[in-house]
């Protein structure tokens, strides 16, 4: 078993840097291009990979914090996939498949619990990651909810929020475990409060030309994904 942890390891670790260094690759070129696509989907396995490699890790370790990370990395990066297939609720041709329930509520029962924890045990992490993954799940469940067509863009900002977040956690992770000289809470914080105003600051942007009636294609290349259960 330590062999498989020790190899389990760096794979982790390489996965964590192939992410690390896609992500700002998929940021910059055309949105929705095929070199976006193709990075974007690097990055995504990248997180799958690190996301899966970390739950076995902190399960034989007892590592509440990379556990944590681990499931909420993986989360935002595929609510982030998925949101790819939502561009039909936002022409009304479509209601949110089988999948997309599961996802809701799974998401909230395992943040939920996330923030109970944290709250009891006194760790900040668990707090935040669990408010943020509640504040996503809920949001989307809400959005599931509603009668009549989404907003135009939704689609979009929701890409946009899942994957830059599975970015944020990442490294998040790697900065609470190995940048030792920023203290604590720091060294866990400054990704988030370096990198969640420039999210807000670019939906923003897309909000006001969605609101002027902007269109997202005339924004970003846009293809319907096909149909997924």
């Amino acid at each position: 078993m330590d062999t498989l942890l020790h190899y389990t390891r760096y794979l982790h670790i390489l996965a964590g840097f192939v992410g690390f260094f896609v992500a700002p690759v998929a940021l910059v070129v055309r949105k929705g291009g095929a070199a976006h696509r193709r990075w974007g989907q690097v990055f995504f396995w990248a997180m799958m990979l690190a996301g899966s490699t970390a739950i076995f890790i902190a399960t034989f370790k007892g590592l509440t914090f990379l556990l944590l990370t681990g499931i909420f990395s993986m989360y935002l990066a595929v609510f982030g996939y998925r949101s790819l297939y939502h561009k039909r609720l936002a022409q009304g041709k479509a209601r949110p498949a089988l999948l997309d329930w599961l996802m809701v509520s799974i998401g909230l029962l395992i943040f939920g619990g996330t923030i109970v924890y944290g709250l009891v045990a006194g760790m900040v992490p668990s707090i935040v990651f669990g408010g943020v993954g509640v504040l996503t799940a809920g949001r989307q469940l809400r959005a599931f909810l509603q009668r009549g067509p989404w907003p135009a863009g939704q689609w979009l900002l929701n890409h946009m929020s899942g994957f830059v977040g599975a970015y944020i956690a990442a490294i998040s992770a790697f900065s609470a475990t190995s940048l030792h000289f920023i203290p604590w809470p720091w060294n866990f914080l400054w990704p988030t409060l370096l990198m969640v105003p420039l999210l807000v600051w670019a939906q923003s942007r897309y909000k006001a030309r969605f609101r002027q009636g902007t269109q997202p294609a005339e924004l970003v290349e846009v293809r319907i994904q096909p149909e997924m259960a």
